[in-house]
């Protein structure tokens, strides 16, 4: 995905195995594709209102597509399972619509389903998102 495109409503599975929709009504994009990004987005995300997410019209998406199969069933997903806030879930290392840059989180800024902007934040940026 680049600046202008739209995002097609798609699909993906959350941390309960739960397929949820990404549609045009986020304003709010949040991609991790590092086991550290994802850690700060979570503790973020932890301290934060049950409905924050929906709340603020975003969606955060973990790319655990490099994380072998057995850490994850045993380790990763039980840990997700117990935060208050939904993760989506990429599993397919060819899902490469997202860009990425290592240390920080992709940003999506939406509008009608169209991505006005892409900047890549780090954990001291995460709060002025919501500001």
């Amino acid at each position: 995905f680049k600046v202008h495109d739209t995002i097609a409503p798609f699909s993906l599975s959350n941390q309960f195995d739960v397929k949820q929709g990404v549609g045009n009504n986020l304003k709010l994009l949040l991609v991790s594709f590092e086991k550290g990004t994802g850690a700060e987005v979570n503790e973020f995300l932890s301290k934060q209102p049950v409905g924050f997410l929906t709340q603020h019209q975003a969606a955060f998406i973990a790319n655990i597509s490099g994380m072998p199969m057995i850490i994850t069933k045993m380790f990763a997903l039980p840990k997700m399972r117990g935060y208050p806030h939904q993760i989506l879930l990429i599993y397919d290392e060819n899902d490469t619509r997202f860009m990425q840059e290592d240390g920080k989180t992709s940003l999506y800024k939406l509008k009608n389903g169209v991505i006005q902007d892409i900047t890549f934040i780090t954990k001291e940026q995460l709060a002025q998102v919501f500001n």
